[in-house]
């Protein structure tokens, strides 16, 4: 069979699959088997079996649903009330007044959480009904806040980017390192635009604050250190060599443990909903990943991948082409699946391109991860949005015109990566 009617077929199937309400994961293993049995003589059955039990045996796979153990334990505390009376203080007299907590908070729970669903949550329920009750422009605190919140997918530990390292089998350590300055940078680029909208609408909620001493704001400060505390442990650990990815996650959930019960709110309650929380999520991810393995796989016997690069070479394309390209490729993708369903999907076919065309890993890893962050905001399937509406009630379109200016953003978060590669690999080439 030609490769582009081998192509067409997969495709049919696993949107068949997909759009019969099928698991992503499920309806992975079932194109997977169909191109087993029909295109190889190998028993699906057994290949099926040995793929998953080695896709799910990865040691560094074990930082996954530590991270996410840690973020649902701080999702059910009062870190958020405390982190809005610790940042308010500090964002007060900005242009744009507290709308910054939004992006200033996502930023500081994205280093604890790794999620950006948990990310937005938490973040969320802090300050929508704070700056509602201020009377601050309904549009950019739900816009500032679907942006901000995809900063959980890029700032360590991210989960994204785990999934992304096991996949392509490259290091976890390097890749946090790697988000650490795209991450900033474009937490900078969303507080320019709110300075930039408040100069421009003439916006006075900033003059409207309260005016804080140096010793109050100082004062407020103690409320984050607690989060402040567990990011330096969790990521000082790793850095310094003390511990691993994996070992560092297990020191985070014990420090959050450890700060939930300082706080007084860890109850047997909250301690059995962050478990069952952690293990839906982490189910969730393990069974996508197993099923991106043995398509993987399944793929790798029709050699469809090395036709397709091989195809893609033909066509001469400079590097800036290509990633242009695969720019578009992931925008689109990620309007139908989720961000770690659209890594472990596609990348079994795109490795093989980004290494033939001498792109960096590391700078891709953190490049997709930037593109996929734009699909959380993008509707039809814009996780962050549906969050979003469920909180405001507001309907999904009025929720996803908000985001269109962080949407933007991102993608000139994009031509700075192309641009400045360094951004993702200087930490990496430098901190070893």
């Amino acid at each position: 069979m030609a490769q582009f009617e081998l192509t067409a077929l997969f495709l049919f199937v696993l949107f068949l699959l997909l759009g019969s309400g099928v698991w992503v994961g499920l309806a992975l293993m079932g194109v997977a088997m169909i191109g087993i049995e029909l295109f190889t003589s190998r028993p699906a059955g057994d290949a099926m079996i040995t793929t998953i039990w080695a896709s799910s045996t990865s040691w560094s796979l074990i930082a996954l649903p530590l991270f996410i153990w840690m973020g649902e334990i701080l999702f059910r505390t009062r870190l958020s009330e405390d982190m809005f009376k610790g940042l308010a203080p500090w964002m007060a007299r900005l242009p744009g007044g507290l709308l910054h907590t939004n992006i200033v908070g996502c930023t500081l729970f994205a280093a604890v959480s790794g999620s950006s669903a948990a990310t937005l949550t938490t973040v969320g329920k802090m300050s929508i009904p704070e700056l509602q009750k201020r009377n601050y422009p309904e549009h950019m605190v739900i816009g500032t806040l679907a942006g901000a919140a995809t900063l959980g997918l890029m700032i360590p530990p991210s989960l994204t980017l785990i999934v992304y390292g096991v996949s392509i089998n490259e290091s976890i350590s390097k890749l946090f390192l790697a988000g650490i300055l795209p991450g900033l940078v474009l937490a900078g680029l969303f507080m320019l635009y709110v300075v930039a909208w408040s100069l421009v609408s003439g916006d006075r909620h900033a003059r409207q604050e309260n005016t804080y001493t140096l010793k109050q704001k100082l004062a407020a400060s103690h409320f984050l250190l607690p989060v402040i505390l567990l990011v330096l442990f969790v990521l000082g650990s790793m850095y310094s060599g003390i511990a691993t990815a994996t070992e560092a996650a297990a020191f985070g959930v014990i420090g959050a443990l450890i700060l939930a019960t300082l706080q007084g709110s860890m109850s047997r309650t909250i301690f059995m909903d962050s478990l069952l929380g952690a293990v839906k999520t982490s189910s969730m991810i393990a069974l996508i990943l197993m099923g991106a393995a043995f398509l993987a796989l399944s793929m790798g016997y029709t050699g469809l991948p090395r036709a397709l690069a091989g195809w893609i070479a033909t066509l001469e394309l400079s590097r800036m082409e290509l990633l242009l390209a695969l720019l578009a490729f992931y925008i689109v993708i990620g309007c139908f699946l989720d961000g770690i369903s659209a890594v472990v999907l596609t990348i079994a076919i795109v490795e093989p391109l980004i290494r033939q065309a001498g792109i960096d890993i590391i700078w891709f890893g953190i490049f997709i991860v930037v593109v996929v962050e734009m699909a959380q905001i993008t509707p039809p399937v814009g996780f962050n949005l549906f969050v979003l509406q469920g909180m405001t009630r507001h309907p999904i379109t009025y929720v996803a015109r908000t985001a269109i200016p962080m949407f933007l953003i991102m993608l000139l978060m994009v031509l700075i990566l192309i641009a400045v590669p360094e951004l993702a690999t200087w930490l990496p080439q430098h901190m070893k």
